[in-house]
């Protein structure tokens, strides 16, 4: 399921991070509003330092947003503070601070492009916002089906907790998390009634579940990998490198976009199939 940066990179520093915070108190909120701290800090530097050394410390800075970005996890885990509330907050921390840095990004091909740039810029970040939504939601649909690993979609029909808290902060991490479980649905139609089906079966059909349903996502898993923040982050590395977020832009209205119809042709046609060979194991 992961590619080459998370197996041999991302991951085991964020696990390393981890280790090395679960003494000192910090929280996993605190880490995730750190990562987001590290993005915006990467779009400041992308576009008001001198080139080219803007371009190698905006890339480090958003580098360390992937490995903070896991080890908020890792942290719940080894803490015992796993929840889809902190799932919200990373969310939350993840999006706000993206929105700033494509704000950045815009300001400064606003001087070369004028007023077309915040279009442009807008466009890729409408885009960023679906592209993601299918390559995350459809990875912790995965693992929710193939190991049984809870995530955000099982919390809306179970945990109250989550989304009933009050305050302005909850009401605001409770609607983008509506939202995030909304969109997943609609751009993936078919996914609401696989869930059904794999919630239905019996105990006794689990392994076959699980087999069943490894078949039915590893196709897609392997094309939504390149929808991901991985690919996205290397390739805004490489536009500022060549002075201009314009190729990162394009790279994401146009390439990433028949990626994503592609993607989500997949995936319904995967969860079809799927769900055919579900309702003929409930049987």
């Amino acid at each position: 399921m992961e590619d080459w940066l998370n197996a041999n990179i991302f991951h085991p520093l964020a696990r390393l991070t981890a280790v090395g915070l679960e003494p000192t108190g910090i929280s996993p909120n605190m880490v995730s509003v750190m990562g987001g701290i590290s993005v915006v800090t990467a779009g400041f530097l992308f576009t008001f330092t001198p080139w080219p050394t803007s371009a190698l410390l905006g890339a480090t800075m958003l580098f360390l947003w992937h490995v903070l970005d896991g080890a908020d996890g890792d942290l719940a885990r080894l803490t015992g503070k796993a929840s889809p509330l902190g799932e919200l907050v990373d969310g939350a921390c993840d999006y706000v601070s993206q929105i700033i840095l494509y704000v950045f990004l815009a300001a400064f091909l606003d001087d070369s492009v004028g007023a077309a740039a915040w279009w442009i810029a807008a466009a890729s970040g409408a885009s960023r916002i679906v592209q993601a939504n299918q390559a995350e939601s459809q990875r912790r649909t995965y693992l929710w089906r193939v190991y049984g690993i809870p995530w955000l979609r099982n919390a809306k029909a179970g945990d109250d907790e989550v989304f009933s808290k009050k305050g302005p902060l909850a009401r605001f991490l409770t609607a983008g998390g509506r939202f995030y479980i909304g969109l997943a649905g609609a751009i993936n139609p078919g996914s609401s009634r696989v869930d059904a089906l794999v919630e239905a079966a019996s105990a006794d059909h689990r392994l076959e579940v699980r087999s069943l349903s490894r078949r039915a996502g590893e196709a897609g898993l392997r094309i939504q990998h390149w929808l991901g923040a991985n690919p996205r982050s290397v390739m805004l590395s490489f536009s500022m490198a060549a002075g201009t977020p314009l190729w990162f832009f394009l790279y994401e209205c146009v390439l990433l976009n028949i990626l994503l119809a592609w993607s989500l042709r997949q995936q319904n046609r995967s969860n079809g199939w799927l769900a055919e060979q579900l309702e003929r194991l409930n049987a």
